[in-house]
């Protein structure tokens, strides 16, 4: 996808490292979501295990594990990007003629910056990565792909997931981030 491609090489260029998750993962990590609700899970008939029995709904999992992974190895400074389908179950369109009516399937992009922003430089202080320096790679993507800033509305956000957040939405009310 010449998108992707785009995107990526605008991340890569900024220090990020591609992760790539397994798109299985535990439906104990919804338990309790608000946003991502575990009835809406796509579950596995026939799981090789508990840790893997569901098909995720977000990315965010994925990433906080690869996370977890890298600062358990003493790696704290990263930034991360992937690419992959997150999918949902809803029973409301439960369809005895289209048995897949209740499944969608969606392609998305999911972003992590965690640790330092800036470390042991001599001409800049330490300094912490933030929602802020997370929202100006955001803004510098959807300007690569062509849109315009001033069409969207960026707003604060606290949900059951993130205690500190940045939503971005389009004039006429679509979510981009």
């Amino acid at each position: 996808n010449k998108l992707q491609n785009l995107v990526a090489e605008q991340l890569v260029g900024c220090g990020f490292n591609e992760i790539l998750n397994n798109s299985l993962t535990r439906a104990a990590y919804y338990d309790g979501l608000e946003n991502y609700p575990s009835n809406h899970l796509v579950m596995l008939l026939n799981p090789l295990s508990a840790d893997l029995n569901c098909m995720r709904q977000t990315l965010l999992f994925g990433g906080l594990e690869s996370i977890a992974h890298n600062a358990n190895r003493k790696n704290a400074d990263l930034k991360f990007f992937e690419f992959g389908n997150c999918y949902h179950f809803d029973a409301d369109k439960k369809n005895e003629e289209k048995v897949l009516a209740p499944y969608s399937e969606d392609y998305h992009l999911g972003l992590w910056v965690t640790g330092k922003k800036v470390s042991n430089s001599w001409a800049h202080a330490d300094e912490n990565s933030s929602v802020y320096e997370l929202k100006a790679y955001v803004e510098n993507i959807l300007k690569r792909l062509g849109l315009d800033l001033h069409n969207l509305v960026v707003g604060n956000l606290s949900d059951d997931i993130f205690a500190a957040a940045l939503s971005v939405h389009t004039k006429g009310g679509k979510r981009l981030a």
